[in-house]
């Protein structure tokens, strides 16, 4: 009987498309490059707008609406809350990856960011997995830094401790030299380490960087100093010439334009610019210390000799993260007050534990390009994201795909490499979903050309904001102040960016994708709701 694969999913939070050097940027990431360049970039796939409902689908293969996460628990409303698919957590109607790998005879291993339940009894160790040290909410301090609390709380504070888990048991203090890059690593490491040698492995990688509070180890932050004092519009371009090189866009390709939501360069007195840039700086630290951690894991596994033997997909989770977070009432009180009072967020101190910063949508827009907004939107911006595969057992290297791809396929396609089968509507005597995504091996064997076809059809949804795809044409809905409140039609193929709006001349095409977008609401239990991260 062959050899079974091990898998290693490894995942980055907010990271964006053009954000690692094997996708056009300036980072330092040689271990991401080298996966990359003797394996397969895919310039064309896609995850839901944010994190939690993302996870929801990769480790099920359906719907986040189905899953639990119709929205983000964190943006639960009274008029969500009881709702079926609106659980908060990843709910009793699906059966997960590891669940379904655990029992076909997979170890199943998990280190890093888990934001899907935040409860001992939702936590990764109910869901499948063997061994697991987790943060459960969305976001946290990454040196576990907390400050004393004496009056009320703002929100998005109170929404993002320091709540790690073993197994099942919280940790209660982390150790003096805790950053979470470095600290998911060794977990997984150890983890590995341990494994019984007989059994293949499921190892589960979802970094917490480099989403915000944007915090990196100081010497590395060093190493970029001075690289972004020109502003994101230089960079921007920068980056799109460099996705032309690679051949990950087209020559001739238009970006959108940058959407100023927030003051121009130009704009910024010479201390503005400093932070910005500053901020930056250290955004590009948490990426490179975070392919550090990676290149650690893929070396273990190479030593072992099991890195041939090992299927390896790394993704980000949603677009880059643009968000004015000081902007949402739903983040308070008085939440830049609160922050300047309890953190030092000088000049010379950020990045550090007790620095708590956020980089905005202009440098977001660097990351994104040449796509349409960031991450929180049914935009390409906040929805296509940087994903590569590395599995010597099939013929992948330096190649690059453009077809669509889900991030619902990656439990299709996992099970299919590990001979496993879906249950299908039944798992243990109860109701489950079944799969919506497809699987890419007859794609990643050479007997297909494609994974999905022209008739394909997938949906978004979150926070009132939606898309529907087939083929090339998309229909995006994106409510005031940002979107016009009504359906905009694009066809992909000749306008990535989503510039030209065509539901005037082809309104036909628009009500046959509207079409599919009712059935997609009725198929996965959409509820429309208003978001209540809109800013003031």
């Amino acid at each position: 009987m062959p050899q079974r694969p091990n898998f290693l999913v490894i995942l980055a939070d907010d990271l964006g498309f053009s954000d690692i050097g094997a996708f056009g940027g300036e980072i330092a990431t040689p271990n991401l490059d080298a996966l990359a360049e003797n394996g397969l970039r895919l310039t064309d796939f896609h995850t839901a707008p944010t994190c939690s409902p993302t996870r929801s689908m990769l480790l099920t293969g359906t719907d986040h609406h189905i899953a639990g996460i119709g929205t983000m628990a964190e943006a639960l409303t009274p008029e969500l809350i009881g709702k079926p698919g609106y659980e908060g957590y990843l709910n009793d109607r699906v059966v997960a990856l590891p669940e379904l790998l655990r029992e076909a005879g997979y170890q199943t291993l998990m280190s890093g960011k888990w934001h899907l339940g935040l409860k001992a009894e939702l936590a990764p160790h109910a869901r499948g997995f063997e061994r697991s040290f987790s943060l459960l909410p969305g976001a946290a301090n990454h040196y576990g830094f907390e400050p004393t609390y004496d009056e009320q709380t703002p929100g998005l504070l109170k929404s993002t401790p320091a709540l790690y888990i073993e197994d099942d048991q919280f940790v209660d203090e982390l150790p003096k030299d805790f950053y979470s890059s470095d600290a998911f690593g060794d977990k997984l490491l150890q983890y590995l380490k341990e494994r019984d040698q007989t059994r293949p492995f499921f190892a589960y990688l979802p970094f917490s960087a480099p989403h915000w509070p944007l915090q990196a180890p100081a010497e590395i932050v060093e190493k970029y100093r001075g690289r972004y004092d020109a502003g994101p519009q230089v960079l921007r371009l920068e980056r799109l010439e460099k996705l032309k090189a690679l051949g990950l866009i087209e020559a001739d390709v238009e970006p959108h334009p940058l959407i100023q939501l927030s003051a121009q360069w130009d704009a910024m007195s010479d201390e503005q610019k400093q932070i910005s840039a500053r901020a930056m700086e250290v955004y590009a630290a948490m990426v490179e210390r975070m392919d550090w951690n990676i290149g650690r894991v893929v070396d273990y596994l190479r030593q072992q000799g099991q890195l041939d033997n090992t299927f390896i997909l790394f993704m980000s989770d949603n677009g880059a993260e643009g968000a004015l977070l000081e902007a949402f009432p739903k983040f308070g009180p008085e939440l830049m007050t609160y922050l300047n009072q309890h953190y030092d967020n000088s000049l010379d101190n950020i990045g550090r534990a007790n620095s708590y910063v956020w980089y905005g949508p202009n440098w977001a827009q660097v990351a994104t390009a040449p796509s349409r907004l960031f991450k929180a939107f049914t935009t390409e911006g906040g929805i296509r994201v940087p994903a590569l595969l590395h599995y010597p057992q099939l013929p992948l290297k330096g190649q690059i795909s453009h077809g669509f791809g889900t991030v619902m396929d990656i439990t299709p396609t996992i099970l299919d490499l590990a001979g496993v089968r879906h249950p299908g509507k039944q798992w243990k005597g109860k109701a489950v979903a079944p799969l919506r995504g497809k699987s890419w091996l007859g794609f990643l064997s050479g007997e297909t050309a494609q994974v999905h076809d022209e008739h394909t059809v997938t949906g978004w949804e979150l926070f009132g904001r939606r898309a529907i795809r087939q083929g090339s044409w998309k229909a995006v809905w994106i409510p005031g102040p940002v979107g016009p409140a009504t359906w905009q039609l694009y066809d992909l193929a000749s306008d990535p960016g989503e510039i030209y709006d065509l539901a005037l001349s082809q309104p036909q095409k628009l009500n046959d994708l509207i079409g599919h977008w009712q059935r997609y609401v009725e198929e996965t239990g959409v509820i429309l709701s208003a978001s209540p991260f809109q800013p003031d």
